[in-house]
């Protein structure tokens, strides 16, 4: 339930009605929150787990958040600005939706960002992070759950110095959290880049960077290659026999949704990551338990952090009462994060980014022959991103 002014929409309770006696409570609704997703293409693998983690926290939960009944309304932006563009304004214009949580994408994170926020709705990103938002441009309205893109590979540049590696060659696709990606790596890492090579988004065929690559001189391949891309990148990099000079590493590459085809040729390898499915805690234990057990496939970083979104929001909104009328509360009971993260300590930074530790993981084979990323070593803890201090919040 939402009241707004603005932009046409509008759903105001009437000063008779209050007059008469009724409170705010009798024209409750059911609170609705509409999901911008990639469930399209390859990349579908991605969008469908944060789909899945949401709703297990909604059927656990019995369809509440904070005592409230939600209404959930998925959204497909097909991979495309316009078309995540339009379903997001579908969403607070039609729907009148009290909460957006997406994307996936960065650039569809972009796409969305300016239309929700300005309609008066939270917007709440359970995976991109970009720096776009994470300075200057930060907002009150908006909320990271998973990380700031430049993070992790910040962490995987502290990685390649620990390894010992004194030259690496990266290679991302060309979007935002792909120049997130390298710029990170760039920052810590001690030694030299050999080489910053940018992919056509959704490329395939990786026969020429490959070529470049084994020329390089590098110890390691740093990648950022998520969904289907990275399951491309790594069953062609194993037959080029370049595992034989050199060590992978990379972020949202081999993960829990493309481990499934890319099997044995990704064990090994090293990624940075702020949580892994194995990672000993009670809380952590139950969610891989009963995810693992309601859809068959363990879960990734992806479905970890839209759970987590769904406990942010039941939290929040059981602080509020369900009252969405006074937005200061709203606001402060999401930033307040009083909630039991999957992954450990969590909180957020004046920008609403989060405040987390960062690990090393390794691409493991269970004894039932899945595959998962496998909690090494802790990397850096209470890690906020670098840009906090440009936003004014």
């Amino acid at each position: 339930m939402k009241t707004r002014i603005g932009n046409g929409i509008a759903r105001l309770i009437s000063g008779v009605a209050l007059s008469a006696g009724l409170g705010a409570a009798a024209f409750a609704d059911d609170l609705k929150i509409g999901m911008v997703v990639t469930l399209s293409g390859p990349p579908a693998a991605l969008g469908q787990q944060i789909v899945d983690g949401f709703q297990l926290a909604l059927d656990q939960k019995d369809g509440e958040l904070g005592g409230q009944k939600i209404e959930l309304i998925v959204e497909d932006d097909e991979l495309k600005p316009d078309v995540a563009l339009l379903k997001a304004t579908s969403l607070v214009e039609r729907d009148e939706v009290d909460f957006v949580v997406g994307t996936v994408f960065s650039n569809m994170l972009q796409a969305i960002f300016k239309p929700v926020v300005k309609s008066g709705t939270f917007l709440i990103s359970p995976n991109a992070g970009p720096s776009t938002f994470a300075g200057k441009n930060c907002h009150p309205d908006f909320f990271v759950t998973s990380y700031q893109n430049n993070q992790n590979a910040e962490t995987a540049g502290m990685i390649a110095n620990e390894e010992g590696f004194k030259s690496v060659f990266t290679m991302v696709p060309n979007y935002q959290a792909g120049r997130d990606n390298v710029a990170g790596f760039a920052k810590t890492f001690d030694g030299k880049v050999t080489n910053e090579v940018f992919t056509p988004l959704g490329h395939q065929d990786f026969s020429a960077e490959l070529a470049q690559i084994s020329t390089s001189g590098a110890d390691a391949l740093f990648t950022f290659m998520p969904g289907g891309m990275g399951v491309r990148l790594v069953k062609q990099f194993e037959t080029s026999g370049l595992g034989d000079s050199m060590k992978f590493m990379s972020v949202f590459t081999t993960d829990e949704t493309t481990l499934p085809g890319q099997k044995d040729a990704a064990v090994g390898f090293l990624s940075a990551g702020t949580w892994a499915p194995d990672m000993k805690n009670d809380a952590n234990e139950a969610f891989v338990s009963a995810f693992e057990k309601k859809y068959g496939y363990i879960p990734g970083s992806y479905a970890m952090q839209a759970y987590d979104t769904a406990m942010l929001l039941d939290s929040a909104i059981a602080s509020t009462g369900g009252d969405m009328s006074d937005r200061d509360a709203v606001r402060a009971a999401i930033k307040a994060a009083d909630f039991t993260s999957v992954r450990g300590d969590f909180s957020f930074s004046n920008n609403h980014y989060p405040v987390q530790d960062f690990h090393m993981l390794k691409v493991v084979k269970r004894d039932d022959g899945k595959f998962h990323t496998s909690f090494v070593r802790n990397i850096v803890e209470d890690y906020a991103d670098s840009f906090h201090q440009d936003c004014k919040m």
